[in-house]
């Protein structure tokens, strides 16, 4: 049985019945949780940001019946610990803690579930483990690419959208941020927000992580008007965890060898089911990606949602989301 929440169809809220804390190792621990059937299909739920974290909401996008959910906070976010720390704290790190997951759980082959960030995610974890996953469902496709990065972080991609929008997030930095001390030179938006919200100033971090998450939320759903006021904690690790590996994860870079766009398939998903999941309007992640992505997963399924953004609380894209999990656990099987 659904629930349903307008349009939308989501499962009833569930509670988890096992969860804890997994030490990773570099002083960070990773907070977990299982809900839905313990014998049923395994599925990973990747959450965005890089820094954002899991929620109730998360779980009810899965069939409790048909689903052995596995939902966990990345590095410094969400209840891992320490909250919001950048140190240690970069893609591989978080492969590698899906994998000690993976097999404290005794799970062989699993699902994997991104949204977003979560995306990159997956993509990243199935290049290196690809014998693990039976299949992947994305949600507004991320690659992390540095065209992806300006569209959202420089000016002349949504900022050509958002103007007044754009206007607060790029005067939210303070000036003595916009100048590189050991070179004198001007840095760019996105350096200037990561030297803002590593600084020993509180309130300096808190401003930029709030005009971060206002920009973002901006952006999210073709149906609000005007974002709500994020919660100053959870906006503190989003933005700070976010800021610090677009401007230096070095792993990143490395996901421009994925090639999308070059009309070449790539090879380490040939074999893994997938559905794609992309709204039509999304700001945040443009459908292009989306569609590369389509391009080079044969075999993959792209369900393209005319009615919707970036947000999964879009009630079309939220209900192809659903239904696109649904029919995962059939192709997975």
């Amino acid at each position: 049985m659904r629930l349903s929440t307008s349009k939308a169809m989501l499962y009833p809220a569930i509670e988890p019945h096992a969860q804890g804390l997994l030490d990773v190792g570099q002083g960070h621990q990773v907070y977990w949780e299982e809900c839905g059937n313990p014998e049923g299909l395994p599925v990973v739920f990747l959450h965005g940001g890089p820094g954002g974290g899991c929620s109730d909401y998360s779980r009810r996008f899965f069939n409790p019946a048909v689903y052995r959910v596995v939902l966990f906070d990345q590095r410094g976010c969400g209840r891992s610990v320490p909250h919001g720390h950048t140190q240690d704290n970069f893609t591989h790190h978080l492969v590698a803690d899906m994998e000690r997951l993976r097999k404290l759980l005794s799970i062989d082959r699993w699902v994997l579930c991104g949204g977003s960030w979560g995306c990159t995610l997956a993509l990243a974890y199935a290049q290196q483990h690809a014998a693990r996953v039976r299949g992947i469902v994305m949600r507004g496709v991320f690659a992390a690419r540095t065209s992806e990065m300006n569209w959202l972080y420089q000016p002349g991609g949504a900022s050509q959208v958002f103007a007044k929008e754009w206007d607060r997030f790029a005067s939210a930095v303070e000036a003595g941020q916009r100048t590189d001390p050991s070179t004198d030179q001007p840095r760019d938006l996105l350096l200037a927000y990561d030297a803002q919200l590593q600084s020993a100033d509180p309130m300096a971090q808190a401003q930029a992580a709030a005009a971060w998450c206002t920009w973002e939320d901006s952006l999210c759903s073709v149906h609000s008007a005007a974002p709500s006021l994020p919660d100053p904690t959870r906006a503190l690790a989003m933005a700070r965890i976010s800021a610090h590996m677009f401007a230096h994860d070095p792993a990143l870079n490395q996901a421009q060898c994925w090639g999308l766009g070059d009309g070449k398939p790539l090879p380490f998903l040939a074999d893994i089911a997938g559905i794609i999941v992309q709204g039509q309007f999304d700001m945040v992640t443009p459908a292009v990606t989306a569609w590369q992505l389509h391009q080079a997963w044969l075999g993959s399924q792209l369900r393209m949602v005319h009615t919707a953004g970036h947000s999964s609380s879009d009630p079309a894209l939220q209900e192809a989301l659903v239904k696109a999990l649904d029919d995962m656990a059939s192709l997975a099987r």
